[in-house]
């Protein structure tokens, strides 16, 4: 089945009635857990953008405590996971702060670990995959946005 664009989704839905569109978000909600999350997102959190961000960075210390730290092959399997939804969310959010909230905090949550990321190759080129990612859009930002994001920066860069 080939799928519609979006043009043609958006023209059908302005032609359906509220009940319609109320019951295709329903069953879109019960279709995916990502659909349902997004939904919860767009309904309850995206007016309150730093409650959020708390939220997610909650989630993301819960995870942090949760890795199995006999190898370092158990911890990249962790991190890159922790990485996959803070990734998920952020796409949820579209907001370019909360997008290197987040991933500071991960860098952050990364580089105080235990056993240290230093001595795995991988562990390390992460990290510097992400720092170099948060540099290259703390630039798009406001100049004082730029400032105090580039604080935290210089705080955790090796």
């Amino acid at each position: 089945m080939k799928s519609a664009t979006v043009k043609e989704i958006k023209t059908e839905l302005s032609y359906r009635s509220h009940d319609e569109i109320l019951t295709l978000c329903l069953q879109l909600s019960k279709f995916k857990k990502e659909n349902k999350e997004l939904l919860t997102y767009l309904l309850f959190e995206s007016d309150n953008e730093a409650k959020f961000i708390e939220n997610i960075k909650q989630e993301i210390d819960e995870q942090f405590e949760l890795i199995n730290t006999k190898t370092y092959y158990f911890i990249k399997k962790s991190v890159r996971k922790i990485l996959r939804n803070i990734k998920k969310y952020i796409r949820y959010s579209k907001n370019i702060e909360t997008e290197i909230s987040l991933l500071l905090y991960f860098c952050k949550k990364l580089i105080k670990f235990s056993p240290s990321i230093k001595n795995n190759t991988v562990l390390l080129n992460i990290y510097k995959r992400e720092l170099t990612s948060i540099k290259k859009k703390v630039t798009t930002l406001h100049n004082d946005l730029q400032y105090d994001f580039n604080l935290q920066i210089a705080a955790i860069d090796l």
